[in-house]
């Protein structure tokens, strides 16, 4: 009678229903009205609907939510933009620029997706980057793309 109820909690913990265990589907997340200033460090995906004011290395994707704003350096596998991006941003694979997104600064990626009506006002170096054997970083195949400043995305011509 009084042991089932400990069995129960036990079990309970057991299988991960009261206590929370990391999966590699975590997400980290910074709600809106929370500032963070500094270094932010993850392994799992964060979304940042705050502000972040320093550098954030991610080695998963990090998604700046329409009313997030970081001001800093980013490096991450794949980013998300909806929001605002000043700074440098290193992404190793898929940078997806939302059509509500404003971005300035300098960017390194492997692929890029921009949307219509996105503010995209950066200096842009494509290509899979990778190092050399005599430690000489090198891009395959490298593209240099500048943005007209101040223009939307969808008014830049190619």
């Amino acid at each position: 009678m009084f042991g089932s109820k400990n069995k129960e909690v036990n079990n309970a913990n057991k299988k991960g229903g009261i206590i929370p265990s990391a999966s590699p589907h975590s997400l980290n997340t910074l709600v809106k009205g929370t500032t963070v200033e500094g270094t932010i460090r993850c392994e799992s995906d964060i979304r940042i609907d705050g502000t972040v004011k320093g550098s954030l290395d991610c080695k998963a994707k990090v998604i700046i939510g329409p009313h997030g704003l970081v001001d800093g350096d980013v490096i991450c596998e794949n980013a998300v933009i909806e929001g605002r991006f000043e700074g440098t941003l290193q992404v190793a694979e898929l940078l997806n620029v939302r059509e509500t997104a404003q971005v300035n600064g300098d960017i390194k990626t492997n692929k890029l997706i921009v949307q219509s009506g996105a503010i995209f006002n950066v200096a842009c170096k494509m290509g899979v980057q990778s190092t050399s054997s005599n430690g000489i970083s090198a891009s395959k195949p490298s593209t240099n793309n500048i943005v007209k400043a101040g223009k939307k995305a969808s008014e830049v011509q190619a």
